[in-house]
């Protein structure tokens, strides 16, 4: 993975907060660490004697983010909140609202006591597709072990203030001075320091490592398929009706999602789950799978299937509409359905990264995501519902 961090441009950030800026841009572009509003970086500073917390507001895109983007929230609350036996969601969001210094600024991130349990200065989180690729497997476990053996490695916990707590329990005896990094399985990875390049550069280099696993022992080799011709004007017109609205589509035939479409025992192999959690609300757990010209079946058969897997798990959640989000076309490709051109390229943007993901780890034993209930509670999580209406 290259390394963005220019002397040059760096000189230009003085403060600490110009300096995560900095660095938090830096993150947003490589999309292979972050997509669309995903991960989260943190700074620990002083504002008139005062430890504060500027953590990355909730819905920002790391890529664009600017310093009016941070939340400033009183660290001591947030340590204080890492303390408790338990807290709702709407208590967690209203006392981190509580605690900001600045009432006009965003929400904090739903990570925002997790970075303030971690005792260095910056902190950065991203959804590296390599680290998830070689973490979402039947070895996941193993293999991250083998890949990061000095990474604390937390198994699948639900974000927000759960894993938070999590860690600040097995961490009460932890040496954090030894410690290169965190890994979430499932989720993602932490990199910390008190200097805003070095946390960056470990990043940067851990990830690096999970690349070069990933050549060592998943590298693709993609064959040369011809595309079957397929007339897309039912399944616009039947997708439209079930959505409420003209779709916009956008159609990806590259070598990776034709091969993707081309897999025998094509419906097991593409609808594992999900790439990282957060993704769900954007894609759902799992896509429509096309092999026959029976469309209006499939959608059927598809919703069917939602709303049993809604009931299964919902308390008083409201169903939400159950069409599909993109589809899966045998020897065709894949289409992204979305309500405009940027929804349906946000949508295709997570699906791409996850057909790579899927492909590498099925050389390494096979695709293994998060279960069918974290699913769920992530997909109708309102504080992960709350990003989509912003």
């Amino acid at each position: 993975m290259k390394n963005l961090w220019t002397d040059e441009e760096a000189k230009e950030y003085k403060s600490d907060l110009e300096l995560r800026v900095f660095t938090s841009n830096l993150l947003g572009r490589s999309d292979e660490l972050v997509l669309h509003g995903g991960g989260n970086t943190s700074v620990k500073s002083k504002v008139n004697g005062e430890d504060i917390l500027y953590v990355k507001g909730s819905g920002w895109d790391l890529v664009s983010i600017k310093e009016e983007g941070f939340a400033p929230v009183k660290l001591d609350t947030l340590i204080k909140m890492a303390k408790l036996e338990s807290l709702s969601d709407s208590d967690m969001v209203s006392q981190q609202k509580e605690a900001m210094i600045d009432k006009s600024a965003p929400n904090p991130s739903v990570e925002a006591i997790l970075h303030a349990i971690i005792p260095f200065k910056f902190v950065d989180h991203t959804h590296a597709d390599a680290v998830v690729t070689i973490s979402n497997n039947k070895n996941g476990i193993e293999n991250i072990k083998k890949v990061f053996p000095n990474f604390l490695i937390i198994p699948y916990v639900m974000p927000g203030f759960i894993l938070a707590k999590t860690i600040y329990d097995m961490t009460k005896e932890y040496d954090w001075k030894n410690s290169d990094g965190i890994i979430l399985h499932n989720h993602g990875i932490f990199t910390f320091d008190d200097d805003a390049k070095k946390s960056y550069d470990k990043m940067i280099s851990a990830v690096t490592l999970a690349e070069k696993f990933l050549d060592d022992n998943a590298k693709l080799e993609i064959p040369n398929l011809e595309t079957k011709e397929v007339d897309l004007t039912e399944l616009i017109t039947t997708i439209s009706n079930e959505k409420g609205y003209d779709v916009a589509l956008k159609v990806n035939q590259d070598k990776e999602a034709l091969y993707y479409a081309s897999q025998p025992n094509l419906k097991e192999n593409v609808t594992k789950g999900v790439l990282t959690p957060e993704h769900i609300i954007r894609t759902k757990k799992v896509p429509l799978v096309l092999e026959n010209s029976d469309i209006k079946g499939a959608i059927k058969e598809y919703k069917k299937q939602y709303k049993a897997y809604f009931e299964r798990y919902a308390k008083d959640e409201i169903c939400l509409n159950p069409a599909p989000n993109y589809a899966v076309v045998k020897d065709f490709g894949v289409i992204s359905f979305g309500k405009d051109d940027k929804d349906a390229s946000i949508i295709n943007d997570i699906v791409s990264h996850t057909i790579s993901a899927v492909l590498k780890a099925q050389k390494l034993g096979g695709f293994v995501s998060i279960s069918e209930k974290d699913s769920f509670e992530m997909e109708y999580w309102e504080l992960e519902q709350a990003k989509l209406k912003k």
